[in-house]
């Protein structure tokens, strides 16, 4: 199991700037990539930005050039740092963390993605 809690979100004028955290515990093993999602009130789940364990990063591109993601192995945290925000990226901001599907011996384990809960990030014009 991992377990996983953001925090940072808050309100912002357009252009600002916010940092989210995400704290992991837990079996992080066999976790790859971890990241953040984010859903805006009547839209879909949207990846943001994910973090590879090699480093590699991928990014929505709407966020593109705004938005970092990083990770601290010894705070145990991923990191959201958000510049130059805009009203359109008000939205709930989830922690993920994806487990692909392994096998030890005879014992099969499916892929599990673990989620957050979320924290709000208001952007106003």
């Amino acid at each position: 199991q991992v377990q996983l809690a953001e925090s940072g979100g808050g309100s912002v004028q357009a252009g600002g700037s916010l940092r989210l955290s995400c704290t992991y515990s837990g079996d992080i093993v066999r976790i790859n990539p971890m990241g953040w999602y984010r859903q805006a009130p009547g839209s879909q789940r949207e990846l943001v930005a994910t973090i590879a364990n090699d480093g590699s990063t991928r990014y929505a591109d709407s966020v593109q050039g705004r938005f970092t993601v990083s990770r601290d192995n010894a705070e145990k945290k991923i990191n959201l740092q958000m510049n130059s925000l805009k009203p359109e990226d008000t939205a709930t901001y989830v922690c993920h963390a994806h487990r692909a599907p392994y096998k030890t011996g005879s014992l099969y384990y499916s892929a599990v993605t673990y989620w957050g809960k979320g924290t709000l990030v208001t952007v106003s014009p």
